[in-house]
């Protein structure tokens, strides 16, 4: 046995190397250099600098992600991803950084406060129009950021300062754009604003804030990496990035802290309904909501059932059975959807 092993280790070993030989060859023509300082200057001031194409677009983007918000359609709102300019400033401002070009940084950021500004300003004025009160769950999935989301603006910064320096992957900041959503969060910001929600406007500020720090800082490690500047110049304002990053690290942790527990509450309490009460057994769990008040759980349930399939004394029993397992105080709201079928033949 031990002699037919160390043949087949030979025998493969051997393979594996007619086939590396076989595929080997001069491949250096296809290695690809960081463009030139000249080209990414270039590149770059022709995003920093606002221009009736930047302007146009940029308002589409907003009118197309509040309506999506607002209507609740994912695929709207990707949309308004992938037209969406705002990436340009925000990369030359990573770039500006480490070069210590202070023309550009001041040229990309005045022009990101007149975009931000004029995506706030129209979710606004489209919210008070339209005149909806009420928020979706894509509007609501925006104003409770966390640590998650800062780790992809931060892997999204570099893939988009990586694009930038290779002509041949230039095709993926689309992607990139798609993945650090800059506009809808500025358009819940709005939206918020609009209805008078400073929650909803302060998460969605928050994770706009988050995405912009994680571009800036991850963006500015890529080009320091390939040589566009030194150290020396990068300094003050990737201290600055850092700062902002701890900062807002720290409401972002507690939020994710947040999320696990009700995330783990919501699974027990899906486990514990399912597998160990028979009060459900005849109906169809929708969804379960939980939330977190201080030391209290709040519960919501929504069940679809026929009519009087429950009594208070049983949403009694089961609240009282989620406590004990829990080991938390918790308050149950169960909603009821009543269902009737026909059948005709």
């Amino acid at each position: 046995m031990l002699l037919f092993l160390k043949g087949f280790g030979r025998w493969g070993k051997l393979k594996l190397n007619e086939i590396w030989n076989s595929n080997s060859g001069d491949w250096h023509w296809l290695s690809e250099k960081p463009m030139p300082i000249a080209g990414i200057n270039r590149k770059l001031w022709r995003g920093a600098v606002p221009s009736l194409s930047f302007y146009t677009l940029l308002s589409m983007s907003a009118v197309i992600s509040t309506l999506g918000l607002l209507a609740n359609s994912a695929a709207t709102i990707i949309g308004a991803m992938i037209i969406a300019p705002l990436m340009g400033p925000i990369i030359a401002i990573a770039y500006s950084i480490v070069s210590g070009n202070q023309r550009l940084l001041k040229r990309s950021g005045f022009t990101l406060f007149k975009g931000v500004l004029l995506t706030i300003v129209i979710s606004i004025v489209i919210t008070k129009l339209i005149g909806i009160r009420t928020f979706g769950s894509e509007i609501l999935g925006r104003t409770s950021p966390t640590l998650l989301d800062l780790g992809v603006a931060l892997a999204a910064g570099g893939a988009g300062g990586f694009a930038l320096t290779r002509r041949s992957i230039s095709n993926a900041l689309p992607g990139v754009a798609i993945s650090v959503a800059l506009v809808p969060p500025l358009s819940v910001l709005g939206i918020g604003l609009g209805m008078g929600s400073n929650s909803v406007a302060a998460g969605s500020g928050l994770l706009f804030l988050a995405n912009l720090a994680g571009i800036i800082f991850s963006g500015s490690l890529v080009f320091l990496a390939q040589n566009y500047g030194s150290f020396q110049k990068a300094r003050h304002g990737l201290v600055v990035s850092i700062a902002a990053l701890v900062l807002l690290g720290l409401p972002l942790g507690l939020s994710l802290d947040r999320f696990l527990v009700k995330e783990q509450t919501r699974r027990q309490i899906e486990y514990l309904v399912y597998r160990q009460t028979d009060t459900f057994s005849r109906s169809d769990i929708k969804g379960i909501r939980v939330q977190q008040v201080g030391d209290k759980l709040i519960v919501d349930m929504e069940v679809t059932a026929q009519f009087n399939s429950f009594s208070q004394q049983q949403v009694q029993l089961i609240q009282q059975i989620l406590q004990d397992k829990l080991k938390k105080p918790l308050t149950l709201n169960i909603k009821v959807i009543p269902t009737q079928q026909y059948t005709a033949s």
